[in-house]
């Protein structure tokens, strides 16, 4: 309790990050039973989890502000988290595109006809980029001389115009740099999104079973992205010859139906495994199939 004899409630800080990857956390954590209310004038939305409080934070900054405990835990890329050079708690990866499940890639792009052709050739270069702190780092553990500058936006133009040698730039596919008629020298790094938590407040025992709250329900969400749950009715004869084609993440839940020779069949399967599972289930006999959405694999 505190001085006025409250019962005081303890409270997890959380970043939300602000900008591109805004909408996808905020749909990841509706899904993982967390409504976020975001207005456009208030950098703190409001959140159905009288224990959490949020912040709207550039995900450039996240790991920054983690570290210092100004925020308990936060949701940014790991490319931020090294640019910074932050000391934090890497909790768990999380990856939200839907359609790619790609990470994105930080690349040398240089325009397709630059001479350059290999890191070495960039000794005396100039290259601009956003992620200055990990690009100086990058040359200088293999001791190439360049000169790196901040790059404000529209850094693909900068080398289209020859202000700049190359530019460091993040990609998923390279499409896009190619269509620029531009020509990737090298990756740099992988990045993902990832959740980040401050490590006093890992070690405090609320704080952190709070987290693990928060980082199994986000992976369950995300493990059912990419699934679908399956339920049909199959006779007993058929039960044999239909579990052998049916995936299953162990194995298939199979309950008698009353009073009948059928058997209820309910298994959880890839998404990307459906359109031929199930006239293949069909064909050996099963029926009343129905495919249905999930919001949770955990």
């Amino acid at each position: 309790m505190d001085a006025g004899g409250a019962i005081s409630m303890s409270i997890l800080k959380l970043g939300i990050p602000k900008g591109s990857l805004e909408k996808a956390t905020i749909d990841l954590f509706r899904k993982a039973g967390w409504k976020i209310l975001v207005d456009s004038r208030n950098y703190f939305p409001e959140i159905n989890d009288k224990e959490i409080k949020c912040a709207l934070i550039r995900a450039q900054e996240m790991s920054r502000y983690v570290e210092k405990g100004t925020l308990d835990v936060g949701l940014t890329g790991k490319d931020w988290i090294l640019e910074n050079g932050s000391d934090v708690v890497a909790v768990q990866d999380l990856i939200y595109s839907k359609v790619t499940q790609r990470p994105t890639k930080w690349v040398l792009v240089v325009p397709e006809d630059s001479p350059i052709k290999r890191l070495e050739d960039l000794e005396g270069k100039r290259i601009s980029t956003e992620l200055v702190n990990f690009t100086k780092k990058f040359f200088s553990d293999r001791s190439i001389n360049v000169e790196v500058e901040f790059s404000w936006g529209a850094t693909e133009a900068k080398v289209v115009e020859g202000l700049v040698d190359a530019i460091v730039e993040v990609t998923e596919t390279g499409s896009t740099i190619r269509a620029h008629g531009l020509r990737i020298v090298h990756e740099l790094m992988q990045s993902n999104t990832q959740l980040i938590a401050n490590k006093k407040s890992m070690q405090d025992p609320w704080k952190q079973k709070k987290i693990e709250q928060v980082r199994i329900l986000l992976n369950g969400a995300l493990q059912a992205e990419s699934r679908v749950g399956l339920k049909m009715n199959i006779a007993e004869e058929d039960i044999e010859k239909i579990t052998k084609i049916l995936p299953s993440l162990k194995a298939p839940t199979i309950a008698k139906l009353y009073k009948q020779e059928w058997y209820s069949v309910e298994t959880i399967v890839d998404k990307n495994v459906v359109r031929e599972l199930i006239p293949k289930l069909q064909g050996a006999g099963a029926e009343g199939i129905i495919e249905y959405p999930l919001n949770k694999v955990v």
